[in-house]
């Protein structure tokens, strides 16, 4: 199976599985689960649960006992966009070629169904919490679900940074502070959690850990490039509006050139890395690639 017949495959079983979670209707809630719906099955490329499934298969091939936390992870990271959406943010108008939540419903819809996915997440890991039996199994999830946690505080916390700091000309590590927050927490927990609950030692755990940091930070070193260059039309969303609004973002203070060749070492190091664990780090390898060379 080639890497993009295998990305295809994963992305139709986490869709498949999102479906599931969201088939009941109770008329009292019934917009409310739409505007949720709306933005979990938009068209998003599921990297998240992805990595977090493909770093799993580095020790054990049962990927499927990630699941709560891969659909778990999935939910806080759309619940994000939709808040990053909203006026008092970015005041964007499409997500995935598609009208953002808070124009399709409104603002107040949308601002609690990001509160609902975000607090979903929760519900999904710890009822397959509770009904685990297994002692060993209960420990690594404890750990799992601690890191779970974490990453979502670290995301709030680089969103908010990049919120207050709009318009300020940032030093390099403010800039690197803000997106490994922001867009790389959710990323480096999904690594990492991955890594957990497939067994894997502290020292692979160290490994993985510097490869999900880089890889955190090329995603967002590309979203900065394609802000700027992309084609609307794949990206889903305007060309220079990171521009226009004044954000520190890696092109406008390094240009385009220096952002392309900081994404290319980054990449560089993560790929580097993660060669040790030898020919299962194919998948790993080529979805590095991926991030690296996306069209939106």
């Amino acid at each position: 199976m080639n890497f993009k017949e295998e990305m295809k495959n994963y992305q139709n079983y986490i869709d498949d599985k999102l479906n599931e979670y969201f088939n009941e209707e109770n008329p009292y809630e019934k917009r409310l689960r739409e505007s949720m719906r709306y933005s979990l099955l938009a068209g998003g490329k599921r990297v998240r649960p992805i990595l977090m499934f493909a770093t799993y298969k580095l020790f054990k091939d049962d990927y499927e006992k990630c699941l709560p936390f891969a659909i778990g992870m999935e939910m806080v990271h759309n619940a994000s966009l939709i808040h990053d959406d909203m006026p008092c943010i970015d005041n964007d108008d499409f997500r995935h070629g598609k009208p953002t939540n808070h124009k399709m419903y409104d603002e107040c819809t949308a601002l609690l169904a990001g509160d609902a996915l975000f607090n979903y997440s929760n519900v999904v890991i710890t009822d397959d919490l509770r009904d685990e039996l297994d002692i060993k199994a209960i420990s690594m999830k404890i750990m799992a679900l601690n890191e779970f946690v974490k990453a979502k505080d670290r995301m709030i916390a680089g969103e908010y940074y990049d919120t207050v700091s709009s318009g300020e000309i940032l030093t390099l590590e403010q800039l690197e502070y803000m997106h490994r927050n922001k867009t790389g927490a959710l990323i480096k927990e999904s690594v990492r959690i991955g890594a957990l609950l497939g067994g894997a030692t502290n020292q692979e755990l160290q490994v993985l850990t510097n490869f999900a940091e880089n890889i955190g930070l090329a995603f967002q070193i590309k979203d900065d490039i394609l802000s700027e260059i992309g084609d609307s039309k794949k990206t889903g969303k305007p060309v220079g509006n990171d521009r226009e609004m004044n954000k520190a973002t890696y092109v406008t203070k390094y240009g385009l050139e220096r952002a392309q060749e900081m994404l290319d070492d980054v990449i560089n190091d993560a790929m580097s890395s993660i060669r040790v664990f030898g020919d299962k780090s194919e998948f790993l390898l080529n979805l590095a690639l991926y991030i690296k060379d996306r069209e939106r």
